[in-house]
């Protein structure tokens, strides 16, 4: 098992891992527009982003 590359922390202090998603271009291009748009209509940086995103996925699909 190898070991994942912690990056550094975000705005809560916690170090976060780098995940790998295999997409279709288009949701690629989709994830990309609406992460940059929150950012910029939030203030949020873009961890603190895709965390809410994979925790609201995690949570719509009760893991």
């Amino acid at each position: 098992m190898t070991q994942e590359k912690l990056t550094p922390a975000d705005d809560q202090g916690e170090e976060t891992v780098p995940i790998t998603l295999h997409l279709r271009e288009d949701l690629h291009r989709a994830f990309r527009r609406c992460t940059w748009i929150i950012t910029h209509e939030t203030g949020k940086n873009q961890i603190e982003i895709m965390n809410e995103m994979v925790n609201d996925f995690l949570t719509k699909h009760g893991c």
